[in-house]
């Protein structure tokens, strides 16, 4: 079976994005590196209804990069939800502040530069969605850091969770520390989880 044959068909049959998140992804791809760091439409579209069916008002994001998946979710959310992301990369803050501006979900984002462990304690309250999407070294402590404030029957998205198949084998520092975090969720019996082999591995959580 070809892998990319079936994920291209499932991208097919998949939700498409809106047109100022189509813009978004152009733009970025002319003017960005890394490119293959945004989510994607399945995991775009897997935010957007988990987001919908969850009833999900207030919502943390780790990792802007471009904004893609932060415009994604606040198009997601009812008119007084909030989404706070974090990035600590000053290269990407002009091109997803200029594509939040321009979106009519747009006011419900608050981008919060600077180094996501010192600045998420800054945001006070709780948060019944959180997608973690960013530097996979500090996944553990993220998660350590997250899952006290993350509200009963709340939902963690974690992205990157294969990290390449690194995981399987430990030769990689990133790839060690997602490991690690794997571990701690499947041995976390403060929560239910399942792990979907979508793009580069997505675990979806809930907080009992």
């Amino acid at each position: 079976m070809d892998q990319q044959a079936i994920e291209n068909y499932a991208i097919n049959h998949t939700t498409d994005h809106s047109e100022l998140v189509k813009e978004l992804i152009s733009v970025s791809e002319e003017n960005l590196e890394h490119i293959d760091m945004l989510s994607g439409r399945l995991v775009g579209r897997l935010l957007s209804l988990l987001i919908k069916i969850s009833g999900a008002r207030r919502v943390l994001e780790v990792g802007t990069f471009a904004g893609y998946s932060a415009l994604t979710m606040a198009e997601a959310l009812p008119e007084d939800g909030e989404l706070f992301t974090c990035e600590y990369n000053e290269r990407y803050e002009d091109i997803s502040r200029t594509f939040f501006e321009k979106s009519e979900a747009g006011s419900k984002i608050k981008l919060v530069m600077g180094k996501a462990l010192e600045t998420i304690p800054t945001i006070s309250g709780s948060f019944d969605f959180v997608f973690l999407d960013a530097d996979k070294i500090n996944y553990p402590n993220y998660y350590a850091m997250i899952l006290p404030r993350l509200e009963q029957g709340g939902i963690m998205v974690i992205d990157n969770v294969f990290w390449s198949g690194e995981v399987l084998d430990g030769k990689s520092d990133k790839g060690r520390a997602i490991d690690q975090l794997n571990a701690i969720i499947r041995d976390d019996d403060s929560v239910e989880q399942v792990m979907l082999p979508v793009r580069d591995g997505v675990t979806v959580l809930r907080k009992k």
